[in-house]
């Protein structure tokens, strides 16, 4: 398999999708019907839903929380490992998934631009709490600093991605651009890879099918990304 032969001066940019955690275990949220686990994205991942039923938003929460830790980081997460050692400050990796698998595989620079299951916060005095020192037993979990309830760290439909800016001053330093295990449909991330290539980045893909922007991709590896990165990288 051919093989990526990074120069030393160049600057990655890798963007991740559901992808490369199906292949823990991971089931993505949105099924073929469009539906998240037998729900509707209305019910469970917009602000509106949160606030007409909290309860049922938590159950769903704490239960993609329990399944995240059910699972380990694949092969394709412990090569992006790999590489970011060998790069550097050459390096950064933005996630389109909240389960935290990159951070536990020992990925340092990471950005997870639709938050993580990890971590919640209050939504009256917004302190940041990790999911592993709260209590969980109550159907509405509560903020230990001010008693009102909290609420997942996701980024939900409607809501700005985090840390956007941090990922365009990186695109703009990019000369090679990789996506793993995206469809290429989810906007804004969706639209990274056109960004880059517009500014002449190298673009690379990997994914079992081939994404919806493949049109912006200049080399596309097809298959798993557990089997094709440790080979490429």
């Amino acid at each position: 398999m051919t093989k990526l032969n990074l120069k030393p001066k160049d600057f990655l940019v890798i963007l991740t999708g559901a992808g490369i955690s199906a292949e823990s275990g991971i089931k993505t949220f949105r099924d073929s019907d469009g539906l998240w686990e037998n729900h509707s994205v209305e019910e469970v991942a917009t602000p509106e839903g949160f606030a007409n039923n909290p309860i049922l938003v938590w159950k769903f929460y704490k239960e993609r929380y329990y399944q995240a830790l059910s699972v380990s980081p694949n092969p394709g997460h412990i090569a992006l490992v790999d590489l970011e050692k060998k790069l550097n400050k050459n390096f950064l990796l933005v996630t389109q998934n909240v389960d935290g698998l990159h951070d536990r595989a020992g990925s340092k620079s990471v950005i997870e631009m639709h938050g993580s299951l990890n971590t919640c916060f209050c939504t009256n005095c917004k302190k940041k709490e990790l999911m592993s020192d709260v209590d969980l037993n109550p159907d509405i979990p509560i903020c230990s600093a001010c008693g009102k309830m909290l609420r997942p760290d996701i980024v939900w439909f409607g809501e700005m991605p985090y840390r956007m800016n941090e990922i365009y001053k990186a695109l703009d330093k990019a000369t090679v651009f990789m996506t793993i295990g995206t469809s290429g449909n989810v906007y804004p991330a969706a639209n990274f890879i056109a960004y880059v290539r517009n500014r002449g980045a190298r673009t690379i893909g990997v994914n079992l099918e081939k994404p919806e922007n493949m049109a912006y991709i200049d080399e596309f590896f097809q298959g798993k990304a557990g089997d094709i990165l440790p080979s490429i990288l």
